[in-house]
């Protein structure tokens, strides 16, 4: 099921439709998406193109681990 609506997701993008996704699946959700916010406590702590926080150290660290899915 989960697959199936990030699938949804990632089709809607490519047709240009804005889509605002909050979701803990920090993995998934930078993979369908051109930019990431990180919150903590209600605050942005950091923010940027999603890949870019994909690739930071402390981004894998504390919310991405070493595993795939």
């Amino acid at each position: 099921m989960v697959r199936d609506i990030f699938r949804a997701i990632a089709e809607l993008r490519s047709t240009g439709v804005a889509i605002l996704l909050v979701e803990q699946n920090a993995r998934a959700a930078l993979q369908v998406s051109d930019r990431g916010y990180v919150l903590e406590t209600g605050r942005i702590t950091m923010q940027g193109p999603s890949a870019t926080l994909a690739a930071d150290p402390r981004i894998v660290e504390l919310y991405l681990g070493h595993g795939t899915e």
